[in-house]
């Protein structure tokens, strides 16, 4: 556990950009052409999206929480299943409703972020075979040319497709790997074509960790992991090369420079253990937090990560485009966030040109099988929809407001740290 009031003031560069983050089918509701869709309804075990928090009916009120919650920046992501539900119809209320979302966001003062592609299409590209063929990434290219210059108005910077870099347990998965990639690069010189705002594809920086630390299977595993999820898209970004396991080599021009900025989502580290089949180490003991009522992937915190990874990326902008946990109890985020920002500065201060942070997430919502996991700085009642900001919303305000953070603002909203068990642990005076 760390000692968040002991933490001491940090300031942010002038003009850091503050904001958060959703994706479409996760708040939105009734996604009804996506591919997940009728999975949800299919799969055992699994909660249906349903209405999630119903965001597409009640944006307008959303995006005046927003603003009243003083984000300057807001990510969020056009569904292209709404948007294209039959291949080649396209649906034109769709497309003013997310005009008119974009367009609120700026005349409020929030600079939209948006994504072309956060985890789900239209039900018949997947039909076609998706990504999984070369052949049809030109429907994708076709939707992102049809989309951005209705939206180009009023957009500050785009993100082409969310994590794609992950699916670490496959070794074959390096053709699917390089269509996303080759999506991503399409998307960016279409997406030049019609905005002048910077373009990105949002990566999942996942802090790879032996699980005995001297042992030199787990070492190799660990490097073996961090290549197939990050380093093959860094090195085909700056370089044209894409390289992975199990195919030869591909050199293709296209793909080199396809970033104006590193857009990096970052949550937590993974053990690796090369004596597991997924290569899935146990955490240590001491720095589990089972913050939900359910075993989940997020059960400790690491914001060290954050400072070892940002290093890598010295080369160009970056943008937190997603960073938050999953908590039940709302003290754990102020936590999570004082550690997080504190470590952020400290990339900044080593160097790394750090423009901004978006929070994951603004509000609950449905997180792809079960509404269990609450990420949001606002509390979503999943029956009524009402929207209630929780206390690391006005932490996180407060932030934003004056560029810093003071021991002063962890105490006013943070009364003790939080614990597992009970009773806190209390602030001094």
């Amino acid at each position: 556990m760390y000692d968040v009031f002991s933490l001491p003031a940090i300031d942010f560069p002038e003009g850091f950009l503050w904001g958060s983050a959703t994706a479409g089918h996760q708040v939105e509701g009734d996604n009804i052409h996506s591919q997940l869709w009728a999975r949800e309804h299919e799969a055992e075990g699994r909660e249906p999206s349903g209405k999630a928090c119903n965001h597409y009916a009640l944006y307008r009120q959303d995006v005046d929480l927003i603003a009243e919650l003083g984000h300057q920046a807001y990510r969020a992501s056009v569904e292209w299943s709404r948007i294209e539900p039959v291949e080649g119809d396209w649906n034109a209320e769709a497309v003013e409703h997310y005009v008119d979302l974009v367009r609120r966001l700026k005349e409020r003062g929030v600079q939209p972020v948006i994504t072309l592609r956060h985890m789900t299409h239209p039900e018949w590209f997947e039909q076609l075979g998706a990504f999984g063929k070369a052949e049809n990434l030109r429907y994708f290219e076709r939707f992102v040319d049809y989309i951005v210059p209705k939206l180009s108005p009023y957009v500050d910077a785009w993100l082409v497709i969310n994590e794609f870099n992950m699916a670490w347990t496959d070794p074959h998965a390096g053709p699917l790997k390089l269509n996303m990639l080759k999506a991503h690069a399409r998307g960016y010189h279409v997406i030049k074509q019609h905005s002048q705002a910077p373009v990105s594809t949002a990566h999942a920086y996942i802090h790879w960790f032996p699980y005995r630390r001297h042992d030199d299977l787990d070492n190799r595993m660990t490097a073996y992991l961090d290549f197939v999820t990050h380093e093959f898209f860094f090195h085909a970004i700056r370089t044209g090369e894409f390289v992975f396991p199990y195919m030869d080599a591909v050199c293709d021009p296209e793909i080199k420079g396809t970033l104006d900025f590193w857009a990096v989502n970052y949550y937590t580290r993974h053990m690796v253990d090369a004596r597991k089949k997924a290569f899935e180490g146990e955490r240590f003991g001491h720095k589990q937090l089972k913050m939900i009522s359910k075993d989940y992937w997020f059960e400790e915190m690491f914001p060290e990560g954050l400072i070892a990874n940002l290093e890598r990326l010295k080369d160009l902008p970056v943008i937190i485009t997603e960073n938050g946990l999953s908590a039940n109890d709302d003290r754990w985020r102020i936590v999570y966030l004082a550690l997080h920002l504190s470590a952020l500065k400290e990339a900044i201060d080593r160097g790394v040109d750090v423009r901004g942070y978006l929070h994951w997430s603004l509000m609950d919502n449905y997180e792809w099988g079960s509404f269990l996991p609450r990420f949001g700085l606002v509390n979503c009642d999943f029956a009524t929809f009402e929207r209630t900001p929780k206390p690391s919303a006005y932490f996180f305000r407060d932030i934003i407001r004056e560029n810093r953070m003071t021991p002063a603002m962890i105490r006013k909203h943070l009364k003790e740290l939080p614990t597992l068990g009970e009773p806190g642990i209390r602030a001094k005076d």
